[in-house]
């Protein structure tokens, strides 16, 4: 997509894309592939949202740390020794070196190219041999911190100092889940993936209920079929939205049985365990809700067609305990990694088309709503953002009569 498509024409004809579903088509394929829009799309979403990197588990102690990047932007969260959990830029601010790399537990972070000392509070602690440096004074300089929000025990950062509040925004979404109590599910340690297509694409397939009975028709998904989703009202300027998919029997779980094989959440309603939800907060993290098992997807955009995602499963309190655990969630686990190769498999090729010349806006089923609500969220931002940089109109002086 050449720059000057980014036009009020293109903006404009994004309209089409939060119609009702009945009349809706899909946004332009250039979305999901043009580097030129995912340039505006960070400032767009990422720059002003809210991001999910990871899990307060993570860092229990202080001096924990982990280290994580979206949009090209190295992070990391570490628990200070106040106990309070900081999100800061690994930049070092002298040759920009990063100051951490991977997982651990640490007094401070040590730059390795001039050992630049930083607290775990991002202050500098310590710089060699500046004491030649005029107008110099460590006092002064720190890694760049970000706002933090911890919502359901998942650690959220904002590049945008005056961002609201997340959590007011996820009402209806931490009412419908909270049942399952996840500030205090527990679980392994996620795994890491790097996938070479758009973040929307992973996002809007980890919330398609139409595709489901059709691509993973079988055993392993066919006790939640596709005609019995239901989506939730939501308001775009919410932080997220949801998918209920009614089950046919309680208690359905990814499995060869069907059923829960690990303890069900204990606070869930009957509700709850006669369905699978499906909560999202864009533009990082997708929950997948069955009665013994909550998948998170934290998703990363690292491109226009190139993405992270972290991939982990929280379970309810104790359930790890069980000599059997391991066990039991290597019978979900199995089931689940042949739905999600499927997954994988559909969205590499739905990328390769998505440069074709020939891929056009289609139209939407009753099952996608969660598209609609998706795009919905989007359009919203995308038209906020054009609005306030696009480029203005010359204004030209009027000439006066002589």
């Amino acid at each position: 997509m050449p720059a000057e498509i980014l036009t009020d024409a293109f903006f404009d004809s994004l309209d089409t894309s939060v119609l009702g579903l009945e009349a809706a088509e899909t946004l332009p394929p250039a979305c999901y592939t043009d580097a030129g829009f995912y340039e505006f799309e960070k400032e767009a979403l990422f720059n002003h949202e809210w991001l999910c990197v990871g899990r307060a588990e993570w860092v229990k102690e202080p001096g924990d740390y982990f280290t994580t990047q979206i949009i090209g932007e190295p992070i990391v969260v570490a628990r200070a020794r106040d106990g309070v959990i900081r999100a800061m830029s690994s930049v070092c601010q002298h040759r920009a070196m990063l100051v951490a790399e991977g997982k651990g537990n640490t007094r401070g972070f040590v730059c390795p190219y001039h050992h630049w000392v930083y607290g775990l509070d991002g202050h500098l602690v310590n710089a060699p041999a500046m004491e030649r440096t005029c107008d110099f004074d460590k006092k002064n300089v720190r890694l760049p911190e970000f706002k933090v929000e911890i919502w359901m025990g998942f650690i959220f950062i904002n590049f945008d100092q005056d961002a609201a509040p997340l959590a007011p925004r996820l009402v209806k979404v931490a009412d419908a889940i909270a049942g399952y109590d996840i500030a205090n599910a527990e679980g392994p340690p996620p795994m890491t993936g790097q996938f070479a297509w758009n973040w929307k694409v992973m996002f809007e397939n980890n919330n398609d209920g139409y595709h489901a009975s059709k691509l993973h028709q079988g055993p392993l998904h066919d006790f939640i079929p596709s005609e019995l989703a239901v989506f939730p009202d939501a308001d775009p300027k919410d932080a997220g939205f949801l998918r209920f998919n009614g089950a046919l029997h309680p208690d359905p779980s990814f499995n060869p049985t069907q059923k829960a094989v690990l303890p069900v959440f204990p606070n869930l309603t009957e509700t709850d365990r006669n369905r699978v939800t499906f909560a999202n907060v864009p533009p990082t993290l997708s929950l997948v809700l069955s009665s013994d098992l909550v998948i998170y997807l934290i998703l990363r955009a690292t491109g226009p067609e190139t993405m992270e995602q972290d991939t982990g499963v929280l379970v309810a309190p104790g359930a790890m305990e069980d000599p059997a655990f391991e066990h039991r969630l290597e019978m979900i686990m199995t089931s689940a990694s042949k739905i999600i190769a499927q997954d994988m498999h559909v969205d590499s090729l739905v990328q390769v088309g998505l440069r074709s010349r020939f891929a056009i806006r289609g139209r939407y089923s009753w099952q996608e709503g969660a598209q609609g609500q998706f795009n919905h969220w989007l359009v919203t931002r995308y038209r906020q953002a054009w609005d306030g940089q696009k480029p203005k109109a010359a204004v030209v002086a009027p000439v006066r009569a002589a």
